[in-house]
């Protein structure tokens, strides 16, 4: 008898974005002339750079000549990307890499949940409330996040993130082997400064844990004094993985590019106490199970480094950074709590006269045919927020904004 993963059993339905799509469905359905615009929307609405465009069309046409076809590249990455990356995004802020410690993947997502491969299922973990649901079920598909709790799960630690503490998680007062920390923040769209991050590491260090780092929207931080990468923080290449994306940064979502960053001095133990350096393991992994990123995809992600793809990246972040200040100013006049959305894509807004995520996101919906995402979707201390995004089209940005102002 074949007997099935029973871990899988134990996660909850898509209930989140499965019930937003069938109340959606059932508005329009009853109002089938209303115009419903989204504000909750995850993916990118503007084009890709047209340096990346070039490249990619340029690397076909490579592929159509016999002379300049190419098959199956590195697992890792192709060295023009990986340099590309070493060059343009870590020695300006003055952290060294060598090539083998770079791995291109097909995006952030994909690395987040699968780093877990290489890590016990006996270590604990912790991660942020609100969070980025894959951390969680990633873990959940494996073991390691133990039973169904009252709140949560036996094995994790969650670190409530609420107005009394800035949304920012106070430091473990136990040990902890895995951490999940994202910033910039989804969903609440908050920033850690340096000496902020500076105090997480020295808990890693402190304790051996590992430190899981998404800076997937780091591109979007305009505080020259927040850090973009966790790898500016002294010791951190001693316990910390860094996960990137091209997906947001310069609209790769649906062409898919990312790399993950595991430094050739992190080590993790076996029970026997020997310890073992994880680059090696990621390595390993890596030429099992992946095949690589595409030729033609690491040739678009290569050219948002060139002079004109830095400033049509520049254009688009700063179009959508643009809508977040529109949405701010907008419940700033209307007197509604909005945290983020000044260093990140993700504005976290408070649910008026004490409704519910849900009922907020109901009200919304019905009232001004505008879809966000209930805060409490991304775990219990989400409860009376939604998130909105800054990620969709100025017009509709302004619209939005407008209807709001006249419902409320």
């Amino acid at each position: 008898m074949s007997l099935i993963n029973e871990n899988f059993l134990l996660l909850p339905g898509n209930y989140l974005f499965s019930e937003i799509a069938k109340r959606v469905s059932a508005f329009k359905a009853s109002n089938p002339n209303k115009k419903v615009i989204s504000l909750g929307i995850g993916d990118v609405t503007q084009p890709l750079p047209q340096a990346s465009i070039k490249a990619m069309a340029d690397a076909v046409s490579e592929m159509a000549d016999s002379s300049t076809f190419r098959g199956y590249g590195p697992e890792h990455g192709y060295d023009f990307l990986i340099e590309a990356i070493i060059r343009n995004d870590y020695l300006p802020r003055g952290v060294k890499l060598s090539p083998s410690e770079v791995f291109i993947s097909d995006g952030a997502k994909s690395d987040c949940g699968n780093i877990g491969d290489i890590l016990s299922t006996e270590n604990s973990i912790g991660v942020t409330d609100p969070v980025y649901p894959v951390y969680i079920d990633s873990n959940v598909m494996c073991g390691r996040a133990g039973t169904p709790a009252a709140r949560g799960w036996s094995n994790v630690m969650y670190m409530p993130c609420t107005r009394d503490n800035d949304f920012k998680p106070q430091i473990p007062d136990r040990r902890i082997d895995i951490l999940y920390l994202c910033y910039p923040n989804n969903p609440m769209g908050v920033v850690l400064n340096k000496e902020e991050l500076k105090q997480w590491v020295d808990y890693a260090l402190a304790n051996d844990s590992i430190i899981l780092f998404d800076a997937a929207y780091e591109a979007y931080i305009q505080d020259p004094s927040i850090p973009h990468s966790i790898y500016e923080i002294p010791g951190a290449k001693k316990c910390a993985i860094e996960f990137r994306s091209f997906s947001k940064t310069a609209g790769f979502t649906g062409v898919r590019c990312g790399y993950t960053i595991v430094p050739e001095e992190l080590t993790a133990a076996t029970k026997d106490g020997r310890r073992i350096p994880l680059n090696q393991l990621w390595n390993r992994r890596q030429c099992t199970k992946f095949n690589g990123t595409s030729y033609i995809t690491q040739r678009g992600a290569e050219a948002i480094y060139t002079p004109e793809g830095k400033e049509q990246v520049r254009q688009t972040i700063g179009y959508y950074m643009g809508n977040a200040n529109i949405m701010l100013e907008g419940f700033a006049r209307l007197g509604m709590e909005a945290y983020g959305g000044e260093n990140a894509p993700y504005i976290w807004l408070k649910t008026p006269q004490g409704l519910s995520s849900w009922q907020f996101f109901d009200r919304l919906l019905s009232t001004t045919n505008i879809i966000t995402t209930p805060g409490i979707g991304f775990g219990p201390s989400g409860e009376g927020y939604v998130r909105l995004t800054a990620f969709g089209r100025r017009e509709d940005c302004c619209e939005a904004m407008e209807r709001i102002a006249t419902t409320a």
